[in-house]
């Protein structure tokens, strides 16, 4: 079972794995869900632990449709943050029309490599997440979706979770997210028979 605490912090990222965490995603600002964390943050928390640190790649909040300078920023970022010791990126778009945007997807996923890229909970903004399962399984590079089944929490969206593991066979890793923590993480697992989870209280508070 792998656990990624989700974190803002050089000091969260080692507090979560002293208390257990597999992974770690770094993100700065998570009052607009995660913004790409400050190189200095970054280059630290990748040097100072000895599990991968996975580094969001969001130049703003707001909604995931991006225009081209945007995407091209992301991709500027992506070849940063490669350097700093990142052992993968997180990222997601979206058409206006909140379908994946397969072109720029595939566009910062040939980017990233040999890093593997994890595509987050824009994912739960689609009508049907697990159209978009189908939407990513076309791109290589991606190898987790980080999503709650298109509902707040994991508990809410299990059933929404299951068909999207099933979508995914072996090509896809399902990364479940939403309100899972430490006290929940059983009854979550058991409801959707995943085996990565997601959360920033997935290790217990961590201030």
């Amino acid at each position: 079972m792998e656990l990624e605490a989700c974190v803002e912090t050089f000091e969260e990222a080692m507090v979560a794995w002293q208390r257990g965490a597999t992974r770690i995603e770094l993100c700065a600002d998570l009052s607009q869900d995660g913004l790409t964390p400050a190189a200095a943050v970054l280059q630290k928390t990748c040097a100072s632990l000895p599990i991968p640190v996975m580094a969001m790649v969001r130049p703003r909040g707001g909604d995931f449709v991006y225009s081209p300078a945007e995407v091209a920023q992301m991709e500027e970022e992506i070849a940063r943050v490669k350097t700093l010791g990142a052992a993968g990126i997180v990222l997601g778009l979206l058409t206006p029309g909140n379908r994946v945007d397969v072109e720029n997807t595939r566009r910062l996923a040939e980017a990233a490599r040999p890093l593997p890229v994890t595509f987050h909970k824009a994912i739960d903004r689609m009508e049907d997440p697990a159209e978009g399962v189908r939407q990513l399984r076309s791109i290589s590079g991606i190898s987790r979706i980080l999503t709650s089944g298109g509902k707040t929490t994991a508990r809410d969206g299990a059933p929404k979770i299951r068909e999207m593991i099933a979508e995914a066979g072996d090509r896809i890793i399902i990364l479940v997210a939403g309100r899972v923590t430490s006290e929940n993480l059983a009854e979550i697992r058991q409801l959707t028979g995943a085996t990565e989870f997601h959360g920033r209280k997935i290790v217990g508070e961590l201030r």
